[in-house]
């Protein structure tokens, strides 16, 4: 394949079809990263690389209809545009119509294997948390069943922007004992102990995601732990909690004693919301012998930028979450929820700089994340 000379792996659109495609986007958005790489059409060195760097080395077991799916798109692109498709693909192709028959493996409790990769531009060198390889992957299997309840199996937007955020402002959680209510599949917790959480808690009220939660965190080489309350001593661990919100009490909550809570699209259910204010609230009564007075007692809207979510840090606790506000009447709920408890919820959208490490997030799914600072 002499094209294969031409290409130049390391610009910015390579990477960013390449990880899309690790973490299986939809092949539409794959398909138009590889046409920025081919500065407007999918060349044969373009199908080469992603031949080379995407389908060769994929795993038939965790992706195979969605190869399918992308390599009838991909191929269908090419041949629309009048382009000539390498036979590799048209090979592949065809495998995969014998050995795929059933192509809908949307039913049942059907898993994948996706690779979540943040990438830091060149600039990024100032950042703590940049790696020398410019990349941190993390590896998580997951749902593709989000419409059958199978919900916190799912990689949501909002925890993918949660995790940038943690990536972009890595001092903050650095040193600090991090708990996450609602963790999902465990990307949250991945990102917070490689920045360097001196303790990381997951928790989330259902068994069979907590038990998936705990293959992804071995997935990324990271050792777990259970909620006895001796074992929080042991800080190299990730340590996941079954914590129904309905039934979690003071008592329950009292032995963590975050620094930092989190969680990514928790106000969703209005029936949940009680439970879920009730647990912020505990977890945030927690008070410091250490606190610190920050950033003087000034207004929030006084402050720079870049100390909005640095100047509550050492008063007591902090919660940071990120959601999509997909019903305002739900939403008002919380913050008269929230209000009831007396707990200060501010919103941070627009006003910090969140790192975009994630090019394959796009414009419109980032424009309706919001960000919450919330304390007593």
């Amino acid at each position: 394949m002499a094209a294969e000379e031409e290409l130049d792996i390391t610009v910015s659109s390579c990477h960013h079809m390449v990880s899309a495609f690790l973490a299986m986007e939809p092949p539409d958005v794959v398909i138009s990263f590889a046409r920025e790489f081919g500065e407007g059409s999918i060349t044969e060195s373009v199908q080469s690389c992603i031949w080379h760097h995407c389908i060769s080395k994929a795993d038939l077991k965790w992706q195979g209809p969605y190869l399918k799916r992308f390599l009838k798109k991909l191929i269908l692109e090419i041949e629309s545009s009048g382009g000539l498709v390498l036979d590799e693909l048209y090979e592949q192709y065809a495998s995969y119509m014998i050995s795929i028959q059933n192509d809908d493996g949307n039913k049942g409790n059907f898993r994948v294997l996706k690779t979540i990769s943040f990438l830091f531009p060149n600039e990024s060198s100032g950042i703590l948390s940049c790696p020398k390889s410019k990349k941190l992957e993390v590896r998580l299997q997951c749902s593709v069943n989000m419409l059958e309840g199978d919900t916190g199996c799912s990689i949501w937007p909002s925890s993918l922007f949660l995790s940038e955020f943690i990536l972009s402002f890595p001092e903050i959680f650095a040193n600090k004992c991090c708990f996450e209510v609602g963790s999902g599949v465990g990307l949250v917790g991945v990102c917070l102990s490689y920045v360097k959480a001196s303790k990381v808690i997951l928790s989330d009220g259902d068994l069979s995601t907590l038990a998936n939660m705990k293959v992804n965190l071995e997935l990324n080489h990271l050792s777990t732990g259970n909620h006895i309350p001796d074992d929080l001593v042991h800080q190299k661990k990730v340590h996941c909690v079954c914590l129904p919100w309905e039934s979690a009490s003071e008592d329950d909550l009292r032995c963590f004693a975050p620094d930092i809570i989190l969680g990514a699209d928790i106000i969703y259910d209005p029936s949940c919301l009680p439970h879920l204010v009730r647990v912020l609230s505990h977890l945030l009564k927690h008070k410091h012998s250490h606190a610190k007075v920050g950033a003087g007692g000034r207004e929030l809207d006084s402050l720079p930028a870049d100390e909005l979510v640095h100047h509550i840090l050492g008063k007591g606790p902090v919660a940071y979450v990120a959601s999509v506000v997909r019903n305002i009447d739900t939403f008002n709920y919380f913050l008269a929820l929230a209000e009831q408890a007396k707990l200060v919820v501010a919103d941070l959208t627009g006003k910090v700089e969140v790192s975009k490490f994630l090019p394959y997030l796009r414009s419109y799914q980032r424009s309706s994340i919001r960000i919450f600072r919330i304390h007593m």
